[in-house]
């Protein structure tokens, strides 16, 4: 999943948040100087990761992406998918979706210090493009996929992915509806043990 999926599967936990959002840019085990909440949410990323990365129903919408793209496929997914939770927020909270990723990056700023360098370079271009809010737009997720494209030098392809997205949109809004009310349950289920686990 991406930036917006894990952040909102964080549960309104502000600490597990940061701990979610911050995961790609921790090596291995080297986050022993974060809180408990926050190494707990870099634990329920990489859970997130493994049981998404293994899933039949994502593994049929990288089937459904043209060939051309390879090892990148899970990484348009993620992307697509986030596309989908931004465009059906209302099927998933209360809180208006430009009011949530406010709060969101809000937190992010004022945490700003303890960010890893990596994410620290990304978030202010984050903000500055409203990547979460615009995630909902084709014309965002094709900003996204253009960037992508880019930072692989053009080896990824992954800006013709938006061909795919329009191509077969109902295919993928259908694959992810189904998915991510499962990864709803699981990520609950997770939080609640790993915090059992590093109490």
């Amino acid at each position: 999943m991406n930036f917006l999926a894990h952040i909102y599967l964080s549960n309104d936990n502000t600490n597990i948040l940061i701990g979610n959002f911050i995961a790609d840019g921790i090596p291995g085990n080297k986050f022993d100087h974060y809180s408990k909440e926050i190494k707990q949410g870099i634990l329920l990323h990489r859970e997130i990761d493994t049981f998404t990365d293994a899933h039949e129903i994502v593994r049929k919408s990288k089937r459904r992406l043209h060939a051309r793209y390879k090892h990148y496929k899970g990484v348009i997914i993620d992307i697509f998918y986030d596309h989908y939770l931004a465009k059906n927020w209302h099927h998933f909270s209360e809180i208006p979706l430009d009011i949530y990723v406010q709060s969101v990056y809000a937190l992010l700023k004022d945490n700003f210090d303890i960010l890893p360098e990596k994410t620290q370079h990304l978030l202010p271009y984050m903000i500055e493009y409203d990547w979460l809010y615009n995630y909902q737009y084709t014309e965002g997720i094709r900003e996204v996929l253009n960037g992508m494209n880019r930072r692989t030098k053009g080896i990824s392809q992954m800006n013709l992915a938006i061909e795919d997205l329009q191509n077969l949109d109902t295919e993928f809004e259908k694959d992810f509806m189904l998915f991510f009310e499962e990864l709803r349950v699981f990520s609950n289920q997770k939080i609640k043990q790993i915090s059992q686990t590093q109490t």
